[in-house]
């Protein structure tokens, strides 16, 4: 066994090629690496955990999130973070722009890949003034969770940078808080989250949740930014600690109660108050030593308990977010349903769209004179047309998850009440569903059309093709129209019209599937 100073011996690094797919550098021992571009780190990686080893020696690839910015010039220097030593230099042309390659954002702000390989805003980019507002909002957000009966402490890197650097960890990005509740039964902490949650709605704040036992409290900082802090609820049952996302270790609620205090940026915050402990539950013995590559190797069965207990109704939502950001910029223009139901419905007063995505359906009757309210998985997809609807009375857009029952019994009541006729719209979603989001979406569209001779337009992919169909829509896999018509019996409703229609006539195309359903029998 090689001891961790050995695997992190820097010695100069003989690359063989680099050019925009990649990097292949000659044999060599493990070592771990930050790559700049300009002076700048862009992204850090093991040689040999994160790279393939061959014959011509070791390969890694760019993070896809890197590429689109691959053209143009850059000084590119590979060096050991732990002792700053260079590695390798080398100005390299990447693809044919004679520019200076820069990895930021629309505004302008430098961008970073981060521990997950997304690129972000990270704390070395930003200076004095700029970090002052998200202290700000830690110190608020504690107080808003004690205020609603927590003891919250920082948590994950916001912990790790407090305990070890006294500061944020500059290939960080956000900060993360936890606390550990006094129930020791999974039922009892659920419970006790959203019972937190309604407490922190009441106070004013903006709560998106991940799971059943973590959050994300939103804070208006003074310069507009809306910040996120991640809330992760814990427990402790049988002599060990579940932390929510990575933690289920032997522990003793002693070594979190009564909490300490560490300094981050010339601020105090609680801490467990057995900082050595606690991280080496989170990071490992040797959390002293910084690792901008760190991942976190979480065991399959605390995964799969993680899953079991808290996280069946966030399925799915990673996906979608990760569609609606690669999609983001591409036009958009109104569905057939839309135009259906419009057609079916001259009289409409409320149109309901469960999946509304970007929200193109939902401005498009708003713009005709009908209330229009999207639902949807995920905020992100719909936040910027939100926020151009801010002042029009006629839109409104809710946070929607058809795994949650509560979400399923509460936000179609609530619409029920708003003026009929009253139709629903769902576009590309029951494909991604299970049979139980399946069976909640008839539930919430037949509670919606409750009392009106409203209809329920789906249309789903039924024929996946070679046309890329599927990857535009976000569809993904087809469904049997048969498993939908069965399911629609189940629900107690009927299916009014039935069709199958080829997207294009093109050879191959793919084939979607379009139902009007009704439960007025």
């Amino acid at each position: 066994m090689r001891s961790l100073s050995q695997l992190r011996r820097p010695d100069a690094l003989e690359v063989l090629r680099i050019d925009a797919t990649g990097l292949l550098v000659a044999a060599a021992g493990e070592q771990l690496v930050d790559v700049a571009f300009d002076g700048r780190r862009i992204w850090s990686f093991w040689l040999l955990r994160d790279g393939e080893t061959g014959d011509d020696g070791i390969s890694l690839q760019w993070p896809k999130p890197l590429r689109p910015f691959l053209d143009g010039v850059t000084d590119v220097t590979l060096s050991d973070p732990g002792t700053d030593t260079v590695l390798f230099s080398r100005t390299v042309q990447f693809g044919e722009r004679p520019d200076r390659i820069a990895v930021v954002n629309p505004a302008g702000r430098p961008l970073a890949l981060d521990k997950s390989l997304k690129l972000v805003e990270t704390f070395d980019t930003r200076d004095a003034a700029q970090v002052e507002p998200l202290l700000d909002a830690i110190e608020e957000v504690l107080g808003a969770l004690h205020r609603a009966g927590l003891d919250a402490f920082l948590a994950y890197g916001t912990a790790l940078g407090a305990i070890r650097d006294g500061g944020l960890i500059g290939h960080d990005s956000d900060a993360d808080l936890g606390y550990v509740s006094r129930h020791d039964h999974p039922v009892d902490v659920i419970r006790e989250s959203f019972r937190i949650q309604r407490a922190l709605t009441d106070m004013g704040y903006r709560v998106t949740r991940y799971s059943a036992i973590a959050l994300k409290v939103h804070v208006l900082e003074s310069d507009g930014l809306d910040r996120g802090l991640d809330v992760f609820g814990g427990f402790m049952r049988a002599g060990k600690l579940y932390l929510m996302g990575e933690i289920a270790v032997p522990f003793e609620r002693e070594w979190i109660y009564p909490l300490g205090t560490a300094s981050l940026e010339g601020r105090e915050f609680p801490v467990p108050a057995d900082a050595d402990r606690f991280l080496t539950a989170t990071y490992g013995p040797h959390w002293r030593v910084p690792d901008p590559a760190y991942k976190f190797t979480t065991p399959a069965s605390t995964i799969e308990l993680f899953n079991g207990w808290f996280r069946g109704m966030r399925t799915g939502r990673a996906g979608w977010h990760a569609y609606h950001k690669r999609t983001a910029h591409h036009a958009a223009s109104v569905s057939a349903v839309a135009e259906a139901v419009a057609a079916r419905h001259p009289d409409l007063a409320t149109y309901v769209d469960i999946g509304c995505g970007r929200g193109t359906d939902v401005a498009w009757f708003a713009d005709r004179g009908v209330t229009a309210i999207g639902l949807d998985f995920q905020p992100y997809a719909y936040d910027a047309e939100a926020q151009r609807r801010a002042d029009d009375p006629r839109v409104t857009f809710q946070l929607f998850n058809l795994l949650e029952l509560r979400h399923v019994l509460a936000v179609p009541a609530w619409i029920a009440r708003m003026p009929g006729p009253r139709a629903v719209g769902c576009v590309h979603v029951v494909e991604r569903l299970g049979r139980r989001g399946r069976l909640n979406m008839l539930r919430s569209a037949r509670m919606v059309l409750a009392g009106t001779t409203g209809t329920l337009h789906l249309q789903f992919l039924s024929e996946k093709g070679r046309d890329g169909y599927a990857r535009r829509t976000g569809a993904r896999k087809p469904l049997d129209p048969a498993i939908v018509a069965a399911e629609v019996e189940e629900s107690g409703g009927r299916i009014l019209e039935q069709v199958r229609e080829h997207v294009s006539d093109a050879p191959g195309s793919s084939q979607v599937c379009r139902m009007i359903i009704d439960w007025n029998a």
